[in-house]
This record gives structure tokens, C-alpha cells and sequence, in this order.
């Protein structure tokens, strides 16, 4: 569970890192603390923090090889915030080997909020016009990099964090950079400084290689991985596709830290052990969905998918988000309500980005509102499942709300897929809608049953003799439901129809 934890951690920071120059310490540190017993107390704390220092330094150093290869880095105007952070980093590294202080401060919240807001009201990030070759450093701007350049060094190097978010702001908002040369330019910088800080907080603590090498290891990898994703993916896109993504990144962030900064006050307004759990669940949820939804935008906007291929891969998205919230909680009306919660904001997402040009980019719809109508129909029918089988039934047959989801989710995608590359034999009558095949219904009716009979197997205790006739039934339901289901409410009928069949089964 706890390599699980730092994993998500990790790919979230090197996210972070590769879009806008965001240190993995402040991605990083508050979930490991949240959701990991081994970070828990002040101890916990400073390891968590040596840890996504060191996982920064390679970060940092791929994400400012893209933007140094897209030109992308301005050392000519910020050499002197350079020297200044890098030099004072040291100094407070230093003055922190002495002195142990707080992991996360306030003031790095609120601008970690501060500057989401900035992004998603102007996401270009552009305040000035980019200055020209061999322009030379005005007064104003020479005290400005002194004075950021001297504190968020000493600050980097004390506390561990906060150096990428402060750097991003004086760089867009003071020095005149635009978005891309801003994140190229503080990556360059903090290469250096998590290097710096890393060595720190290591020699204080050398105890943290012995015992927490293996997360080390996970945490170094992930984040250098979706680093280098990230940076390529941010540096080919419209930059105001990648402002709104920063700015809510950056704003859901800081709202979260800052709750986990203050939960003890508002516990005591609150049950706290539902709170808890209720919490631990979400950001478990909105983790999973954003890791995987990330990587679809990357594979969108750096690679030539196909349309249909891409719409499959978001329903996988999808349907599989009923596993965290199966998995993760005991309590069902945790897990709907988790879920009831992420349709909520999503859907107000969705309602505004569709007055934007990207959204017609990301998402080709046959019809309109045909992403939100979907999105609502497939997440309430997710929550109806485990209502109904957990909340009515008992947690022993959550399970099945789980089978009859599967039974539907990759068999539709494979059918879509194989039925496209491979479909010759063609099926048709007044009862099927569309081109449907041989080949696509085959692709259905296999992968329905290898889904249901894992599930089973995994999360039942019925023998395999059981297993197996029973998976054959559902994935023949399944099949044919799919295929003589019309206006695409397969999403409803199918996973309908394969739970009735479960649930007939187990009644009878």
C-alpha cells in the first residue's frame, strides 16, 4: 500500500515538475505524511522531505533538458536570482543542519494558491513582452532578483520546499518571462538547490538511506519518468491548455495541503473518523483519476491516436475508478459519496471547458454534451452499483458491483477496437445499430469472460467449477446486450444486465 502511495506521490510531483517547475517537496510531502505510517511525526516529516528532494534532482535536470532543447532557459536575466538561490540555498541548508524546523510553511500555501487562481485568469502567464536579445537588467528588476533570489534561496535550503512555486511567480509576474522559459529557467535552479538540500537533510538524518532506500528508489524513478513526459508534453501544446491545467493543479493543491495543514481545527467541528477516512478515500480517488488522466492528455497531444482509440482509453479511465473506491474503504456510503462528490466537480469542469478551444481538440463528440451526458451516466451508474450490492447486500458482495462493471468496461473497449482494425464479417438487422462485427463481437465475448472470471477468482470464494460456467454466462449476456443495445446506452443496459444475471445466479 505504502509503495503505492509514494508511487502516485511521485508521478504527481514529476507532473508538477514538468508542467510548471513545481518542487516535488510540496506535491509529495503532504501525501506521504497523510497516507504513509512510515512519515507519520516530525521524524516521518523531515524523511518524507529528504525524499522528494532527492527524487527532484533528476526531475528537475530532465525537465531543463527539454525546455534547453525547445530554448527555453534565460540565464541571461536571472543570473542573478541563480547565484543568489543556489548560494543562500547552501547557507540555509547549513543553518537547518543546525536547527530543525517545520516541513511546511503557510506562506507556501497561500501562494501555491495564489498562483493557481493567477493561471486559471490568465493562463498564458504573460505579463510583459519578452525581452529583447542583450537587453540589460533594469534597477527594479535587479532589486527584485536580489531580494527573491536571497530568500526563496535560504528558504529552499532551510525548509526543503516551496523554491519552485516562488521562483515561477517573480519569474512570470516580475521579471517579465513568459510561462515556458519561467519553468526551464527555475528547473535549471533547482537541480541545483534539491541537490543541495538533499545532501542536507541527509547528513542530518543518515539514517533515511538504510530504511527508506526501496521508496528512494520508487520515488527517484516516477518522478524522473513523468518529468521528462510532462516536459515534452508541456513544451508541444497550446500554452494556454497548459495554463489551465497548472492553475487547477496548482489551486486543488493548495486548497488540499491547507486542509491537511489545519485538520486538527477542523476535526473538532467533525466526526473525526469519518472525516478521515472520507478524506484518505478522495485524495486516494482524485490521485488515481489524475495520474491516469494525465497520461491520456500526454498520449493526446504528443502522439496520433486515434479518436475512437483515445475514447476508449478514458472509458478504461472510467470504469476502473470502482477499484479505489471498492478497495480503499469499509464504509459504502464513504465510497458513494466520494464518488457522488468527483461527479459534482467534474461536471462543472466540464460545463466550463467547453466554451474553450482545447476542449473540441481533447474531446471529439458525435453530439452535443455527448462527453458530460456520458460522463454522468457512466459515474452514476458506478455509484448505483456499489450501493446497491454493498449498501443493500453487505460488503461480501461488493464484489459483484465490481464483476458486472467489468464484464462490460474492457470487453466494449476491445469490441470497439478489434471490430475497427479487424472487423470483415459484418453483422446487420433492424435490431443492431451501426457497423458492428463478427470480430468485434468475439473480442466482447472473450475479454467479458477473462474480466469476470478474474474478478472471481481474486475477490469470491466460489470454486473455479463455479467460476467458470458463471463467467460464460455473463460474458454471453453481456455480448449480446452490448450488441443490440442502441444510442450508446450500453454504458446503462450492459452492466445492468450482467448484474441482474450475478444477482439471479446468487439468489437462486
Amino acid at each position: 500500500m505504502e509503495y503505492l502511495v509514494v508511487g502516485i506521490a511521485a508521478a504527481l510531483a514529476g507532473i508538477g515538475t514538468g508542467l510548471v517547475g513545481l518542487s516535488a517537496a510540496t506535491a509529495m510531502v503532504p501525501l506521504l505524511i497523510v497516507l504513509c505510517p512510515t512519515f507519520a511525526g516530525e521524524h516521518g516529516a523531515f524523511m518524507a522531505t529528504a525524499l522528494a528532494l532527492a527524487s527532484d534532482i533528476l526531475g528537475s535536470a530532465v525537465t531543463t533538458a527539454v525546455y534547453a532543447k525547445n530554448k527555453k532557459i534565460d540565464l541571461k536575466h536571472g543570473w542573478i536570482m541563480t547565484a543568489c538561490i543556489i548560494g543562500m540555498c547552501t547557507l540555509g541548508s547549513v543553518a537547518a543542519y543546525f536547527t530543525h524546523q517545520s516541513v511546511l510553511g503557510g506562506f507556501s500555501l497561500l501562494l501555491c494558491i495564489a498562483i493557481g487562481i493567477r493561471f486559471l485568469v490568465k493562463p498564458d502567464s504573460k505579463d510583459k513582452p519578452d525581452k529583447p536579445e542583450g537587453a540589460r537588467l533594469s534597477a527594479k528588476e535587479i532589486a527584485v532578483s536580489l531580494f527573491f533570489g536571497l530568500t526563496i534561496g535560504f528558504g529552499t535550503g532551510f525548509f526543503g520546499t516551496g523554491g519552485g512555486m516562488m521562483m515561477l511567480i517573480v519569474f512570470t509576474a516580475m521579471l517579465g518571462y513568459d510561462r515556458k522559459t519561467a519553468v526551464g529557467t527555475s528547473t535549471f535552479i533547482m537541480t541545483f538547490t534539491a541537490l543541495i538540500a538533499s545532501v542536507s537533510h541527509i547528513l542530518m538524518e543518515p539514517s533515511i538511506i538504510f530504511e527508506c532506500w526501496d521508496y528512494l528508489v520508487i520515488a527517484i524513478v516516477v518522478a524522473t519518468v513523468f518529468s521528462l513526459v510532462s516536459a515534452r508534453f508541456a513544451n508541444k501544446v497550446n500554452g494556454r491548455v497548459v495554463g489551465y491545467v497548472t492553475g487547477a493543479v496548482l489551486l486543488v493543491l493548495g486548497v488540499a495541503m491547507s486542509v491537511i495543514n489545519n485538520i486538527d481545527a477542523i476535526l473538532s467541528f467533525i466526526n473525526v473518523t469519518l472525516l478521515l477516512e472520507f478524506l484518505k478515500l478522495f485524495g486516494i480517488y482524485i490521485a488515481f483519476i489524475v495520474v491516469f488522466a494525465a497520461m491520456l492528455l500526454i498520449l493526446r497531444f504528443t502522439t496520433k491516436v486515434p479518436d475512437f482509440v483515445f475514447r476508449k482509453l478514458l472509458h478504461a479511465v472510467a470504469f476502473s475508478s470502482i477499484l479505489p473506491l471498492a478497495l480503499f474503504t469499509e464504509i459504502w456510503w464513504i465510497a458513494v459519496a466520494v464518488q457522488a462528490l468527483f461527479l459534482i466537480l467534474v461536471f462543472i469542469a466540464l460545463i466550463v471547458c467547453e466554451r474553450f478551444k482545447f476542449y473540441s481538440e481533447l474531446f471529439v463528440e458525435k453530439g452535443k454534451h455527448e462527453v458530460i451526458i456520458s460522463f454522468i451516466t457512466l459515474f452514476t451508474l458506478l455509484g448505483a452499483m456499489l450501493a446497491f450490492f454493498w449498501g443493500v447486500f453487505g460488503e461480501g458482495y461488493k464484489y459483484l458491483a465490481i464483476t458486472a462493471v467489468m464484464a462490460w468496461g474492457p470487453g466494449d473497449a476491445a469490441a470497439a477496437i478489434v471490430g475497427r482494425c479487424f472487423g470483415k464479417h459484418k453483422l446487420e438487422g433492424r435490431m443492431i445499430e451501426g457497423t458492428k462485427s463478427v470480430e468485434g463481437c468475439v473480442a466482447m465475448g472473450v475479454t467479458s469472460f477473462a474480466c469476470t472470471a478474474l474478478v472471481l477468482f481474486l475477490m469470491s470464494a466460489l470454486a473455479w467449477y463455479v467460476i467458470l460456467p458463471l463467467s460464460i454466462l455473463v460474458a454471453t449476456v453481456a455480448t449480446f446486450t452490448e450488441l443490440f443495445t442502441k444510442r450508446g446506452f450500453d454504458t446503462i443496459t450492459v452492466p445492468a444486465a450482467s448484474a441482474a444475471v450475478l444477482m439471479l445466479v446468487f439468489l437462486f
